[in-house]
Order: C-alpha cells, then sequence, then structure tokens
C-alpha cells in the first residue's frame, strides 16, 4: 500500500495588479509592500528601477538582510507567505511584492513585478519622476550612460507595460520616453522573453 505524498505547493507566486480586477490586486497609494533582499541580483534590479522611476513614494521596501539582523522583517514576510498559502513550506524568496490590505504575497517573479510597477506609475505615483526620466534622457541615449544596460532593460519592461494600466497615454506628454521605449523596443538586444 502506498502512502500519498502531500503536494507541495510551487514557490512561484505570480499574482498581478490590475490583471484580474477580481483578485482584488488594483493599484492604489501606499497599499503594496516590497520586500528586497541586500544580497539578491533581482531585488537590486527592482531596486534600480525604483529609483530611476522615483516610486520610492509610492509603495513601502524593506530590505532583508542576515534574519539575524532583520528578524522583524523575515517575520512579516512569512506571514506574507503563510496567509497565500496555508502551512508554506517553501522558501522566502525576495523580491517579494505583497498586498499590505490582505496581508497576501501578490508575486515573486521579477519580471511581473517590474511590469507591476507600471501600474503604480498609471496611478500618478510619480510625474515628477517621468519629468526627472524626461530631462536625463534628453541628453544621453541610455538611462545610465552611453550603452544599454540592464537598468534599461528592466526600465523599459515597466513602460511598455504603462499601456496596459492607463489608456489615457501618460507617456504621450514625454517625448524622449516615448523615443527610448520604441527605440529600446526595436533594438536587437533584447531577448524575446523581455518582450
Amino acid at each position: 500500500m502506498s502512502v500519498p505524498v502531500p503536494a507541495t505547493r510551487p514557490h512561484r507566486i505570480r499574482g498581478r495588479i490590475g490583471v484580474g480586477l477580481a483578485g482584488g490586486f488594483y493599484p492604489a497609494p501606499q497599499r503594496y509592500q516590497l520586500y528586497l533582499s541586500e544580497a539578491c541580483p533581482c531585488s537590486g534590479r527592482v531596486a534600480v528601477v525604483l529609483d530611476l522611476l522615483g516610486l520610492k513614494g509610492a509603495l513601502t521596501t524593506t530590505v532583508l538582510k542576515l534574519p539575524a539582523e532583520t528578524p522583524d522583517a523575515f517575520a512579516s514576510l512569512r506571514g506574507a507567505y503563510e496567509a497565500t498559502w496555508h502551512h508554506y513550506d517553501g522558501p522566502l524568496t525576495a523580491p517579494a511584492l505583497c498586498d499590505r490590505w490582505s496581508g497576501r504575497v501578490v508575486s515573486n517573479h521579477t519580471p511581473d513585478i517590474l511590469r507591476d510597477l507600471a501600474g503604480l506609475l498609471a496611478d500618478g505615483a510619480c510625474e515628477s519622476a517621468l519629468d526627472r526620466l524626461e530631462r536625463q534622457l534628453a541628453y544621453r541615449p541610455y538611462v545610465l550612460g552611453d550603452e544599454l544596460g540592464t537598468a534599461d532593460r528592466d526600465l523599459w519592461v515597466t513602460l511598455t507595460h504603462l499601456d496596459h494600466f492607463d489608456a489615457a497615454g501618460t507617456l504621450a506628454p514625454y517625448r524622449h520616453i516615448e523615443e527610448y521605449v520604441r527605440r529600446l523596443g526595436d533594438h536587437p538586444d533584447l531577448s524575446a522573453d523581455e518582450r
């Protein structure tokens, strides 16, 4: 007689902000909390995009260090994973975007988190950041210099998904940003999975 083995739940959580509004995840000021790990390259990517877009004030960000150094942050993140899946037994991964209203993890998938930051843009969280980015792109072809870098790729993902959240055309007044998005969309170095 075989004993049934309990199915383990996947460790990837892929909810979306603004996708499937019946699920309740829609843009709202200060609704979301982002957990980033100090030692994680994916967390670094998300942090750079947050900084470039000036979204740090649009959501709460918690940086995880060693568990002994940030025990309350780890306890809070554990609570979010357990609110998402009862008896969650997987790793506490970051980056993790959490809904402060329900206490659940929305997503721990970096590309989805980068796309969902567009919802915060559409919610009007960073007009001044778009103004700053517009001025920056008026003087150089890429956000951090003269060559395409990871920050450009991640920022492009967020900006191209803005139209999903905002039919009013948030980027329309920003000629340099629109040109940047178009130019990167045609760039041969952008892989198909970034599109």
